[in-house]
C-alpha cells in the first residue's frame, strides 16, 4: 500500500471539526482554490453509506470523484473508499485544547510479495503525482486550520 498522510494542530474542538465535515459542501470551495465543486449524493451528512461527489484539480488535471463513507465515528473519523483500491479517512484527536487532524489517503494492493512490488512500481511511475497530491493535503491542512481558526465558532465553521 502507498500511504499518503499529512497531520495539523487546529484550535477548535472535535466536535467543530466533525460539524464543518458534516456540512462540507458549503465550505468546499473556501477549503482549496483547486476545488471546483462538492455535493451529497447520497445522504445529508456524513454517515455510513453516504455518497459524496467531489470535482477538484489534482496534478493539473480535473477529477471527479465519488467518496462512499465506510466508517463514521462522530467527532472522531471519517473514513471513505473512493474505488478498490483507494481509501482515505480524517482522524481527529483532541489534544492540549486543541486537535490534531490527520488525512491519509491509501491505494494499492495488499497481496504479499506482489503487492510490494507493484506498489514500488506505482510509487515511481506516479511519483510527480504523488507530490502533487501530497502538497494539496498539506494545504487542505493549513487551509482548514486558516478557515477554523478565523471564522466565528457560531458559524457552523
Amino acid at each position: 500500500m502507498i500511504l499518503l498522510k499529512d497531520s495539523v494542530e487546529i484550535e477548535t474542538t472535535p466536535e467543530r471539526l466533525f460539524d464543518w465535515f458534516d456540512n462540507l459542501p458549503a465550505h468546499y470551495l473556501a477549503w482549496h482554490p483547486d476545488h471546483v465543486a462538492c455535493r451529497f449524493l447520497k445522504g445529508e451528512a456524513f454517515q455510513e453509506g453516504t455518497v459524496l461527489y467531489a470535482e477538484e484539480y489534482l496534478h493539473g488535471k480535473l477529477h471527479r470523484l465519488k467518496f462512499r463513507a465506510t466508517r463514521v465515528l462522530p467527532n472522531d473519523r471519517l473514513e471513505y473508499q473512493l474505488f478498490p483500491g483507494m481509501k482515505g479517512g480524517f482522524i481527529i484527536r483532541p489534544l492540549n485544547g486543541t486537535v490534531r487532524f490527520t488525512a491519509t489517503l491509501a491505494f494499492g494492493t495488499g497481496m504479499p510479495v506482489i503487492g510490494r512490488i507493484l506498489d514500488l512500481l506505482l510509487g515511481r511511475v506516479l511519483a510527480q503525482q504523488l507530490d502533487a497530491m501530497r502538497q494539496h493535503m498539506r494545504e487542505e491542512g493549513e487551509n482548514l486550520k486558516h478557515l477554523l481558526e478565523t471564522a466565528p465558532a457560531s458559524s457552523g465553521g
